[in-house]
């Protein structure tokens, strides 16, 4: 792993796993999105992940004009770096998934590394009562759906978003999506330095076991050299001793209301804003120094914010 004296804090702001009902502190119009990634790289996130959302029915969406109505306002008022989701929403075509990152030509993208079983039924016995009708049944498809995220889809992904000097957040939800980056890789399609976001948590995926962690690590070490970072999430109680785990071994972390709802056992997030700083206060305890976003970029080899397309 490439070494650094400074952790990069990433901060996924608002996506298509939680449904607005799971908690009310949730952004979903584009001004709340806005607010709250502004308010997240001012407590210290050098990047923002971001997702978009259905005005009406707060419904996940990769349409451009959504994606329109809140990235040029946080552009305007902070200089983190926007990494715009291909992921998108469960069940979206490639096509969906790539037309929001193809128009804004943002800095980064995020770019999952392989097909897994990606079940979150489990949320919707959370909730008691679902604002929206989509809510349920979105939820609960998911003990029969498969995140598709085949070769062929992602050397598309790849390239077109290349074209317009995009760089990539490479999600790994298993070990094997290492050696599938790594074939990239050695094809020349993808060059160092490579930021690999490693995924704890999500049933289908790796278990969310400090051991997983280091041997993701290791498995990265002997793959990739020091041609990568390491970033990390856990999902849910997971995302605070995993993020403060990786940064203790050289990492980079990852948090934010998509991944976790709390900020402590019980007791939800007020806003993004409030988890980026917990992790930047615990940083700061250890003697580790959080990265500015022109650190951020400096380090992950990014074209800057003069050169998106909004």
């Amino acid at each position: 792993m490439r070494k650094s004296n400074k952790v990069i804090v990433s901060c996924a702001v608002t996506g298509s796993i939680h449904t607005p009902t799971m908690t009310p502190h949730l952004p979903i119009t584009a001004p709340q999105i806005a607010a709250e990634g502004i308010a997240a790289a001012k407590a210290g996130a050098a990047i923002l992940h971001l997702h978009a959302r259905k005005q009406d029915t707060g419904a996940p969406s990769q349409a451009p004009e959504d994606y329109a109505r809140f990235l040029p306002v946080i552009k305007t008022n902070c200089d983190a770096v926007i990494n715009i989701t291909t992921g998108g929403g469960l069940g979206m075509s490639l096509d969906d998934r790539l037309a929001a990152a193809k128009w804004a030509r943002p800095e980064v993208a995020s770019m999952n590394m392989g097909s897994l079983n990606f079940n979150i039924s489990g949320a919707a016995g959370k909730i008691s009562e679902f604002q929206q009708p989509w809510e349920k049944p979105y939820l609960e498809m998911t003990r029969d759906f498969i995140l598709s995220n085949t070769f062929t889809q992602i050397e598309r992904g790849i390239t077109e978003l290349s074209e317009g000097g995009t760089r990539f957040e490479f999600e790994c939800y298993d070990i094997g999506h290492l050696y599938n980056l790594a074939h990239f890789r050695d094809r020349g399609l993808v060059e160092g330095p490579l930021f690999i976001q490693g995924v704890f948590g999500i049933l289908g995926g790796i278990a969310p076991e400090l051991e997983h962690l280091l041997h993701m690590k290791a498995t990265a070490d002997r793959l990739f050299g020091d041609e990568y970072y390491l970033s990390v999430l856990g999902a849910g109680r997971h995302q605070m001793p995993f993020a403060v785990a990786n940064a203790l071994q050289g990492g980079h972390v990852r948090v934010g209301l998509e991944d976790s709802i709390f900020i402590s056992k019980g007791k939800l997030a007020a806003s993004n804003a409030e988890q980026v700083a917990k992790i930047v206060r615990i940083l700061g305890e250890l003697s580790l120094e959080v990265a500015t976003p022109a650190e951020a970029r400096a380090m992950l080899g990014l074209k800057g914010a003069d050169q998106v397309g909004f």
